[in-house]
């Protein structure tokens, strides 16, 4: 687990279960208004990231990738809700504003895979996770916090992963 500095680590899941899993720990620490963005090439892993993400969040709901639909909403027994968004399809940053990305902020915690493709748009304060696939089943995982709420994240998921902080 090389750490690149306070605010970032790189990981190397050698899985899709390990991504998933990996996943499930993220999504166990997510509260609302937290904003993960996700960025990565077609079959680089964040899609099966996502289904971690939902399920260590505690989603009733199966996950599928939002490519037509854009946005996908997870819902929870306390009501809170996990919303997935997919900006491959979006052609500008004005269009992904009119999903009101502030509302879903304020409803729940918000996942956005391409969000490199609307980050002008997106609050400055989130986690970024890029993924790089490696080999056949290995997927490089680079985290990086922006802001205070993602720097504890991070220190929070690196202790859940390694068990230190």
């Amino acid at each position: 687990m090389p750490i690149l500095d306070k605010h970032a680590f790189e990981f190397f899941s050698r899985s899709e279960e390990q991504t998933r899993r990996i996943g499930m720990r993220l999504g166990g620490l997510l509260r609302a208004s937290d904003l993960i963005c996700l960025q990565g090439d077609l079959g680089a892993g964040k899609t099966t990231l996502v289904q971690g993400l939902a399920r260590g969040w505690g989603s009733l709901d199966s996950v599928s990738s939002p490519t037509f639909v854009l946005v996908n909403e997870y819902r929870r027994p306390d009501d809170c809700r996990l919303f997935h968004m997919d900006a491959y399809r979006l052609e500008s940053a004005p269009e992904a504003a009119e999903l009101d990305i502030d509302s879903m902020l304020a409803r729940g915690a918000l996942i956005v895979e391409w969000a490199e493709r609307i980050a002008s748009i997106l609050p400055v304060d989130r986690l970024w996770i890029g993924l790089e696939q490696r080999a056949e089943e290995q997927r490089q995982m680079n985290f990086r916090a922006h802001g205070l709420r993602y720097d504890e994240l991070l220190s929070e998921l690196q202790a859940d992963m390694f068990g230190a902080s």
